[in-house]
């Protein structure tokens, strides 16, 4: 049985129309909207060790019929989110180390 377990990967355009990479951590969907918890990659590994695995939450939301994201601006819900994030990585860690 192959199972695979490839990263869920992403690309973003920003306002200048440069493509940015990143990897899918997370999805959170709740009363304020849904949310995605996302990872940058890197074609160079140093960057990436540089990078101590900061990731940004970006709301999903819905603009002519296509899917878009946007970074959250308001302090305080972002906060929040990213404490719910960090508390679903915790979990996922644990069922991981559980399994061993």
């Amino acid at each position: 049985m192959n199972e695979d377990f490839s990263a869920d990967l992403l690309t973003l355009v920003d306002e200048d129309g440069q493509e940015h990479e990143f990897e899918i951590l997370d999805i959170i969907e709740n009363d304020d909207g849904c949310f995605y918890a996302l990872l940058p990659t890197f074609d160079d590994p140093q960057e990436q060790v540089e990078s101590e695995g900061t990731y940004y939450i970006f709301q999903a939301f819905e603009e002519d019929g296509e899917q878009q994201l946007a970074e959250v601006e308001d302090e305080d819900l972002l906060d929040r989110l990213a404490a719910e994030f960090e508390a679903h990585f915790d979990e996922m860690f644990e069922e991981e180390g559980s399994e061993e």
